[in-house]
């Protein structure tokens, strides 16, 4: 248990002792209990009547040639607040699960590649470990849920990334998606999976920081291709 927080203070030790005995189940669980805990805290407390009026605004700023009669029609088959919360905590935790999974095959054969004998759990552990500055945008979300208007999108909660907390984009505008999908704090996950990996295999800090952002800057690249074209 120390390890949930020594991660935060003492990465490098917690890495070393992660070489020996790697594990995933504790930093996972952590990081889908606060997921779920901020995913709920918003959508049973925000206001039902105003949440489904937002969900129509931002259908009609992707297909503003909508009719009232198909926006009625999209209208009558979502979800309200309390079921989308439900749905959107057990999607998120299912989504983090399939992510990590992936993440500890990429470094899997990273260490192939590399000539670093790194097994599954290993790839495991660095993916669950490196991402649990994560749990920080949890409560910034919950913080947020409790100081602020009932009425406030769940995207204006997310101050740690770059849209809302450096720009503030319309929906509908081109590098939105982008924008509202990158967070600061990819920047400490990032240190952290390239700080394990160098501890790991003894490597130079370049090879550790290029193994450790290359799957992000082929996601957000092809976000940005997609922006750009």
């Amino acid at each position: 248990m120390s390890h949930l927080i020594n991660i935060f203070l003492e990465p490098a030790k917690v890495f070393g002792e992660l070489k020996e005995k790697p594990t995933f189940v504790a930093p996972f669980l952590v990081l889908a209990a606060f997921t779920i805990a901020s995913t709920l805290a918003y959508f049973l407390t925000v206001d039902p009547a105003w949440f489904s009026e937002h969900q129509v605004s931002q259908i009609l700023a992707g297909n503003p040639d909508m009719t009232k009669e198909q926006v009625a029609q999209a209208q009558a088959f979502m979800p309200g607040a309390r079921v989308s919360g439900y749905i959107g905590a057990g999607v998120a935790v299912v989504f983090f699960a399939i992510v990590y999974l992936v993440l500890g095959l990429y470094y899997l054969l990273a260490g192939k590649v590399t000539g670093n004998a790194a097994g599954y759990k290993h790839g495991l552990a660095l993916a669950t470990w490196s991402s649990m500055p994560m749990v920080i945008a949890s409560l910034v979300i919950i913080g947020g849920v409790f100081t602020s208007s009932n009425q406030t999108p769940l995207e204006s909660l997310q101050m740690l990334n770059v849209d809302p907390l450096l720009v503030q984009l319309p929906i509908g505008h081109d590098w939105s998606t982008l924008a509202k999908s990158f967070s600061l704090l990819n920047f400490w996950t990032w240190f952290l999976a390239a700080l394990g990996w160098k501890t790991w295999f003894r490597t130079g800090w370049g090879q550790a920081v290029f193994v450790a952002v290359l799957p992000s800057l082929v996601i957000y690249g092809v976000m940005a291709l997609v922006a750009i074209l």
